[in-house]
């Protein structure tokens, strides 16, 4: 099982740049499919506090539930990207 999960959404372009992150990284990540409806993404408010996705969680380095697109792929490049190794 990996450390990091995405909650994402089908169709999500700013989803898409995240897991093209992941997938650039060659890093293993559990993917969480969230509803469409923003009244049902209970857990991603439960976890960020907020509805948008998309949202990381990396329990190996205590990420409890990161929001904003821009901010995980920065987060991804600088944890396990060449300038994080």
């Amino acid at each position: 099982m990996s450390d990091l999960t995405l909650y994402e959404l089908e169709s999500c372009p700013y989803c898409a740049k995240v897991v093209n992150k992941l997938e650039e990284l060659d890093l293993e990540y559990e993917s969480v499919k969230v509803p469409s409806a923003h009244s049902g993404r209970t857990e991603v408010k439960e976890i960020s506090g907020q509805t948008g996705v998309p949202v990381l969680v990396d329990e190996a380095n205590g990420v409890e539930g990161m929001p904003e697109s821009d901010d995980i792929v920065e987060y991804l490049e600088e944890t396990y990207g060449a300038a994080g190794n």
